[in-house]
């Protein structure tokens, strides 16, 4: 049976990242979603291992301490991991992987499990990313500004990536996404020219 490949996908908070994973996974029956595990607290929308598997600190703690996580980061003041136990059995089977990460995880992915595809999801402006933020009702007035002071430094890692989809009408960055899956990418890789303006406004000094 033919190994499958794992895709990893980061972004800034606000850039849609999580509405373009469901929409992808709902057009491509072939990947399964790594559910990280969290020690943030369950929001009233979300469910236990639908969203995330829920531990406590200290359950956390003991799992990374047995090296059950693939790649853990703290993000926020909260612990995300991801399980290397489910990623590699979902492989192995044949199956595509899908990890939505932050861009820390996807370092450690990467210098663990090299012929992975990487994927970093840009937002189309700086303004409408502050516009989706403030639009989030599960989020505090200083949670967003955290956010927003967060963004530019984790977007500064774009080229540690393999390809760039930048979020500005949906269908076509689900669209980019289903060709980067099929292996048909070849013109979002990360380093095209035409990143430039953007980055330029996104990478601004406030």
């Amino acid at each position: 049976m033919t190994r499958g490949t794992l895709f990893v996908i980061s972004a800034p908070s606000g850039a849609g990242k999580t509405s373009l994973v469901k929409a992808l996974l709902a057009s491509e029956p072939r990947l399964r979603l790594s559910v990280s595990h969290t020690t943030r607290r369950m929001r009233p929308t979300e469910e236990q291992g639908r969203e995330y598997h829920f531990v406590s600190k200290s359950e956390f703690g003991r799992l990374q301490e047995a090296g059950e996580f693939l790649e853990h980061a703290r993000v926020f003041d909260n612990c995300y991991g991801t399980s290397r136990a489910f990623v590699e059995e979902q492989l192995q089977a044949g199956h595509q992987v899908l990890l939505e990460i932050d861009w820390q995880g996807a370092q450690q992915v990467r210098a663990r499990v090299p012929d992975c595809v990487s994927i970093f999801v840009l937002p189309p402006a700086r303004r409408t990313l502050a516009e989706r933020l403030a639009r989030r009702a599960t989020d505090t007035p200083e949670v967003i500004a955290r956010r927003l002071a967060d963004a530019a430094a984790d977007m500064a890692h774009y080229r540690e990536f393999d390809y760039v989809v930048v979020n500005d009408d949906f269908e076509k960055a689900v669209g980019e996404l289903r060709r980067i899956i099929a292996g048909h990418g070849e013109d979002l890789n990360s380093t095209r020219p035409d990143l430039g303006p953007l980055l330029r406004d996104l990478l601004a000094p406030a």
